[in-house]
């Protein structure tokens, strides 16, 4: 399905829980009002084969932290039953424990959030000190499918990480995504944002110098470039939002919160109820209409 901009929706985000077992300053809740209500594996299923009905092929799992809930794996499972791909964002603290039974399950691919390697820096981002669990978990995960280290750029605080970054990930068999920090127009300016915002125009032109290649992804038209190292490529994609319309024309993908609101952008405070309906078993008709109502409210934000 298309949006009123000419955008085809082919993605999905799926928040499935707001509880985290980590506290970094950063965060912003996938752009979600504080609930405490969770959908169940099987509501989350039908939402996902009705976006499966309207052309939605592909989908990330997020929370707060989807590993603190304990069906997850059951809920990877009924996922995997609607969808070509199947991917989750983590930070990374329980999924040694759990990733061989996440593939089983049907896990496809994995996103760790890591700000740092140094672990005095990773405290006082994440308020805890989990980073060797963190990088343990990312070997393990590295192991047996494609695994991308989420990097939130910061100033000050990690900007100057990103070649150890890039090592890391390069030896552990993982790619690496360098991530500008946002925030919506109304806070563009205020003290927080200009205090850690890092813009990465200085980091990219030095990936592009050093690049062996680079592709665009359609997602976002972001850059990926594949940089030399120990005889082979390491991958280190670059995410700018920030003021960025070529970001917004090329988004294809809708959220869908923790509490079963569908969100046309993750800035958007418009949403569309859609665990409503499916509570009170709605037939597949109605739950298309929400998805299909959200889609139509999609504007670019920048």
């Amino acid at each position: 399905m298309f949006d009123r901009y000419g955008r085809e929706i082919r993605s999905m985000r799926i928040s499935v829980t707001q509880k985290c077992n980590l506290r970094c300053f950063y965060c912003h809740n996938e752009g979600q009002k504080k609930s405490d209500v969770e959908l169940s594996p099987r509501e989350i299923e039908r939402i996902v084969d009705a976006g499966k009905r309207l052309g939605i092929r592909k989908l990330k799992i997020t929370g707060g932290e989807p590993l603190l809930r304990n069906d997850i794996v059951e809920t990877v499972e009924k996922i995997s039953r609607h969808m070509d791909e199947v991917s989750m964002t983590t930070n990374g603290v329980l999924l040694g424990k759990y990733i061989v039974a996440l593939k089983n399950a049907g896990l496809d691919r994995v996103n760790i959030s890591l700000d740092s390697l140094n672990p005095e820096t990773y405290k006082y981002i994440t308020g805890a000190n989990n980073l060797q669990q963190v990088t343990e978990g990312i070997k393990t995960a590295a192991e047996i499918m494609p695994v991308k280290i989420n990097t939130v750029v910061m100033k000050n605080i990690n900007e100057n990480e990103t070649e150890d970054m890039t090592k890391f990930a390069g030896k552990n068999n993982a790619a690496l995504q360098l991530i500008e920090i946002e925030t919506d127009k109304k806070h563009a300016n205020n003290s927080f944002y200009r205090k850690y915002h890092h813009d990465l125009q200085d980091i990219e032109k030095e990936l592009k110098e050093k690049a062996l290649r680079i592709e665009v992804r359609g997602m976002h038209h972001r850059k990926k470039y594949f940089l030399p190292f120990n005889g082979k490529e390491v991958q280190v994609e670059v995410v700018r939002p920030m003021h960025n319309s070529e970001f917004c024309r090329n988004c294809f993908r809708i959220r869908v919160t923790s509490d079963g609101k569908i969100k046309p952008c993750l800035f958007d405070s418009n949403c569309v109820d859609i665990a409503g309906l499916i509570k009170n078993n709605s037939d597949d008709n109605k739950v298309m209409e929400a998805f299909e109502k959200a889609i139509n409210m999609r504007k670019p934000y920048w």
